[in-house]
């Protein structure tokens, strides 16, 4: 539920600096105290880019590539090593990101899925999945963009949790000139039915909001309401991202301005107001040099967080090692925990098939994190 004291009119003036932000940042430490206490989680993962082939045209992405640039997908066995060399690092989660439906778009991938046997790259995601259970001790959180109940239904027995941004509920930036022009999984009402067809599916979800692609205060403002909306109906949102947006210097967004730090901590700490003491708020740590100032805005976890692959979404920004970031989380009065791709309060068997959920449960401690 929506926090009862939530107010988008004065969310809109602290937003565009009508209202000192002290107040705000208060409220917004406060209700994360009062919900997650001092600790603060993230997942220790490997990212595995199962396919840069996408179908979408995104103006700030550096992870797609047409064929002529190297698109591919990952073998099976390459998929595994990947895996397998996390789990030597102590990592706990194989993060399967892609780009949507690439065989609607691409000769090559329907080709490539042709000679696995697949009828669509979601197909293949379970295959990926279900290779990484059976070879090595991590658990699979997939990505794979637009997904429709068929979908859903297909990855959930070997996927623990699953997510989808759905970065901004605005149409008017799909419109041309607009960041989402020409890319059809980015249309929010498509975004918005596969959020909504995940909690009918009972399926442990990561969403959250893209900052600085061109969005307006309000457009921000009505993307987390709408969020928060879903989730009242649905309850399976475990964890909100506010991401903010870094130029890539061989995109078309090259040379647009970035966010500031304070106006994605502003974002974070509506996002807290606005869902309340017992959201998981995420910042990505890797994409802010001094990412301790969040914590300051209510928020809880830093996400997946890993110590042998890059972040392929954003591989200019390297991840902090893992003894920084709990050398500054520890410093600014929080103690860093690891936490498995679900959160403790989704280990349950409404969210999580039966098999999975006991492979899971011999990992975590009874506060349902990672196991020393």
């Amino acid at each position: 539920m929506p926090h009862p004291s939530f107010d988008p009119v004065l969310a809109l003036d602290y937003l565009e600096g009508r209202r000192p932000t002290g107040p705000l940042f208060a409220e917004a430490g406060r209700l994360r105290d009062e919900g997650k206490g001092r600790t603060v989680t993230y997942s220790r993962k490997v990212f595995i880019p199962l396919t840069t082939l996408c179908r979408d045209r995104c103006t700030y992405c550096t992870f797609a590539k047409p064929p002529a640039a190297g698109g591919e997908y990952m073998s099976l066995d390459d998929v595994v090593q990947v895996a397998t060399a996390g789990e030597r690092a102590g990592c706990t989660e194989a993060l399967l990101t892609l780009g949507d439906k690439p065989e609607d778009r691409w000769p090559s991938a329907r080709d490539f899925l042709d000679s696995v046997g697949c009828l669509s790259t979601i197909e293949y995601v379970r295959m990926a999945s279900d290779a990484i259970l059976a070879g090595t001790s991590l658990f699979p959180h997939a990505n794979p963009g637009v997904m429709t109940a068929d979908d859903l239904t297909l990855l959930r027995p070997a996927n623990v949790s699953m997510g989808l941004m759905l970065e901004n509920s605005s149409d008017r930036l799909t419109e041309r000139g607009m960041p989402h022009y020409g890319s059809p999984d980015k249309e929010p009402a498509v975004r918005i039915a596969t959020i909504e067809a995940a909690g009918r599916a009972r399926v442990a979800f990561t969403s959250g909001v893209l900052v600085g692609i061109g969005e307006t205060a309000t457009e921000i403002i009505d993307s987390l309401v709408t969020l928060a909306s879903i989730n009242r109906r649905y309850g399976h949102l475990q964890e909100i991202i506010i991401q903010n947006f870094r130029a890539k210097a061989d995109t078309p967004m090259r040379s647009r301005n970035e966010p500031s730090r304070e106006h994605v901590a502003i974002v974070t700490a509506l996002a807290r107001w606005l869902f309340g003491p017992g959201m998981n708020i995420q910042v990505p740590p890797n994409l802010t040099e001094d990412f301790e100032r969040y914590l300051d805005a209510g928020v809880n976890d830093w996400g997946g967080v890993s110590p042998i692959t890059i972040d392929w979404v954003n591989p200019e920004r390297p991840w902090p090692h893992l003894d920084d970031l709990a050398a500054r989380t520890n410093a600014a009065g929080f103690r860093l925990r690891a936490r498995m791709p679900v959160y403790p309060e989704f280990i349950e068997p409404e969210w999580i098939d039966g098999w999975l959920l006991s492979r899971l449960e011999t990992r975590v401690d009874v506060t349902g994190l990672v196991a020393a």
